[in-house]
């Protein structure tokens, strides 16, 4: 009867490793296809005047990529933004980095605060990318 219990649960259990495994790898393909479209953006957004400062790859069961940009303040006016967004295709890595920028100074505005430089931009590619935008150098990482 015990025997039977172990067989069991050791059928469950490499039943549920074997899952984990493919799951994993289906994980690890899906980051690195996200990773691989990133790739692409990047030049784009140099030609906007970010450029980029930091580099860094994650490898684990889901990859990451952490790019660090920095910009001028006066390359992104209001209305420059405004022109960067029109010409820029909609729902893209392209216009996800230009949005967040546009409500981080719209946002740092309310706040009445004097800009400080530099504008820095960072990307964290993962299954669902992040986006964040300083103004200034910050402080806490």
């Amino acid at each position: 009867m015990i025997d039977k219990i172990k067989q069991t649960i050791k059928e469950m259990t490499d039943a549920i490793q074997e899952q984990a495994a493919v799951f994993g790898e289906s994980a690890k393909e899906k980051g690195y296809q996200v990773i691989e479209e990133w790739l692409q953006i990047f030049p784009q957004l140099e030609l906007y005047k970010l450029e980029i400062t930091s580099f860094a790859l994650g490898v684990a069961i889901s990859p990451s990529l952490e790019v660090e940009l920095v910009g001028k303040h006066d390359d992104f006016s209001v209305e420059r933004l405004q022109q960067i967004i029109a010409e820029t295709p909609k729902n893209t890595g392209l216009s996800l980095v230009f949005n967040t920028i546009k409500m981080a100074y719209a946002m740092h505005r309310k706040t009445y605060a004097t800009l400080r430089d530099p504008l820095v931009v960072k990307i964290r590619i993962k299954l669902s990318p992040e986006v964040r935008v300083f103004i200034g150098a910050p402080m806490l990482q």
